[in-house]
């Protein structure tokens, strides 16, 4: 049988410092540097992202094209039937929590955001090398088509071949509830010493750059919304209020930790998303909706490799760039630690289980919501002579859009009211199982028994990041930088050095399984040696 991870590890709340201490330091420096800074840590920022994009941008889309397959593999070839946590193992949440947690610690924050201003950029301003022109219907075909790419199975993608990996390590192999977990089949009892440490010090700084981008764009849409509804002042003093207050809310949820706070607060937004799109599918154009959703999603399926696959090397298109590599940036900060997040939440469920409720349910939710929010938009777009648009490219910007939408709709301020409500509870969910699951990664001795980390520590991370979140949207305000310009390259910063864990985790969750003795007709006392999964 593996090796076990020392009783200490597995039973007692330790600190580990050589975690904790580094990563602290470097938010607490990085804090610093925003405040006295703003300008040369935004320049920082940008070289870095530059110098990804330009030499690894392919890198990125080859990898989370790949993982789109290897996941449907996992999930619906012999590997399905493995159980997270063993045949024994009985899950701790209904089907309907599951999925709840893992679209709102997913993409729930994304769609409301971008659902109706990625559409509409996508319609009047396609890449210029397809010769599409603005406002068109290819233009609105392309568009869906896009938005169906970037938000749908890719992110989970990447999520879940995280937590494939770190959920059968914990639950089945007894490896600590660690990212560093995942890659004992490569580096062997070194995962969990030195070679470890490294890797869920990158997977910190990742999260911590990911997560305050994160929190940024939910402070920027709150923060233009309320000052639509009413006479505040949209600006850094309102951001910073809101970014308090979301910080403050999203400490107190995860201090009551998983089963009453993130479970609760799942569940009730996402009933709050079903009844925001029943009603905008109901009272909007619901025959163009369906229609261009329809004909967009086709044009992704029968693209599906040219689009993913596409970087315009010689003619220099900028949209590969700007978007889709933008957004698996993105999503590869978030994928070890939501897919720690997501591991912890699916003991007892099968790998085919998994793969079909934090990959195939949340990517129809995420195309659907799409089809319904962004036909819409270029609907009343197209029909209104532009007015939408020229709110994005105006000093409303991309926050205010969505707010400028549902203008466009009867009962505008009750809706508007609910949509901010869904929007503070969507990043108050996120920011919750990310700093619980920072928390974990810096303490040990989080298991099924007692899965909390310390309090305190939750605090400290919380807080922290809040800090992080108001200084990405201030920094060099009244200068040339914008809050979502900040957001988007702090964002792509964290998701560099993550890219390259990724497809080692990809690599040993395919070796985790295999070393399974159900699927590989070993003996029936199903004892692996840890020799087996070793490199």
């Amino acid at each position: 049988m593996m090796d076990n991870p020392p009783e200490s590890m597995m039973n007692n709340k330790k600190m580990r410092w050589g975690v904790f201490a580094p990563m602290a330091i470097l938010l607490v420096a990085t804090a610093i540097l925003g405040i006295a800074a703003p300008q040369w840590f935004y320049n920082i920022q940008s070289a870095v992202v530059g110098f990804a994009f330009s030499n690894f941008g392919w890198l990125f889309s080859l990898t989370v094209f790949v993982l789109i397959f290897v996941c449907l593999y996992l999930g619906f070839s012999k590997f399905g039937k493995i159980k997270i946590g063993g045949d024994g193992a009985k899950p701790t949440m209904t089907r309907w929590q599951w999925f709840a947690i893992s679209l709102t610690s997913g993409i729930g924050t994304g769609i409301l955001f971008w659902g109706t201003a990625e559409p509409l950029t996508h319609f009047m301003n396609p890449p210029a090398s397809l010769g599409l022109d603005p406002g068109s219907e290819g233009a609105a075909t392309f568009s869906i088509a896009a938005v169906t790419m970037q938000w749908t199975i890719a992110p989970y993608a990447l999520y879940v071949i995280c937590g494939i990996a770190i959920g059968y390590a914990h639950y089945n192999k007894g490896m600590p509830y660690a990212v560093s977990s995942a890659l004992y089949p490569i580096f062997g009892k070194r995962a969990l010493g030195g070679i470890g440490t490294i890797v869920d010090n990158v997977c910190m700084f990742a999260i911590a750059g990911a997560m305050s981008a994160i929190l940024g764009e939910g402070v920027l849409q709150i923060g233009s919304g309320v000052s639509h509804y009413t006479p505040l002042v949209n600006g850094p003093t309102l951001w910073a209020a809101i970014a308090i207050l979301i910080t403050i809310t999203y400490i107190l949820s995860s201090y009551t930790g998983l089963q009453k706070g993130i479970k609760f607060l799942a569940e009730q937004n996402t009933r709050l998303f079903l009844l925001l799109l029943v009603f905008v599918l109901v009272v909007g154009p619901t025959a163009y909706i369906m229609t261009i959703g329809t004909q967009g999603t086709g044009k992704y399926l029968s693209d599906f490799a040219e689009m993913h696959l596409w970087f315009s090397p010689m003619d220099g298109e900028s949209w590969p760039r700007d978007w889709p590599i933008f957004e698996w940036a993105l999503w590869g900060a978030n994928a070890p630690l939501i897919g720690m997040f997501i591991a912890r939440v699916s003991y007892g469920r099968t790998i085919r289980e998994f793969v079909t409720i934090n990959l195939l349910l949340p990517a129809a939710f995420g195309a659907f919501w799409f089809w319904v929010f962004g036909g819409a938009a270029m609907y009343f777009d197209w029909k209104g002579d532009g007015k939408l648009w020229s709110i994005i490219n105006g000093e409303g910007g991309v926050p205010l859009s969505l707010f400028a939408f549902l203008d466009e709709l009867p009962l505008s301020l009750v809706f508007g009211t609910l949509m901010l409500i869904a929007i503070f509870i969507s990043f108050t969910t996120l920011a919750d199982s990310l700093t619980t699951t920072m928390s974990s990664l810096t303490t040990t001795g989080n298991d099924l028994k007692n899965p909390e980390p310390p309090a305190m520590v939750k605090i400290f991370w919380g807080g922290l990041i809040g800090v992080l979140a108001i200084l990405t949207v201030t920094a060099g305000t009244g200068g040339e930088i914008s809050g979502i310009d900040a957001v988007k390259q702090t964002a792509t910063l964290a998701g560099f050095p993550v890219l390259f864990l990724i497809i080692l985790i990809a690599y040993s969750a395919i070796r985790y399984l295999r070393s399974d003795a159900k699927v590989m007709d070993e003996p029936k006392d199903g004892q692996v040696e840890a020799s087996q999964l070793e490199t």
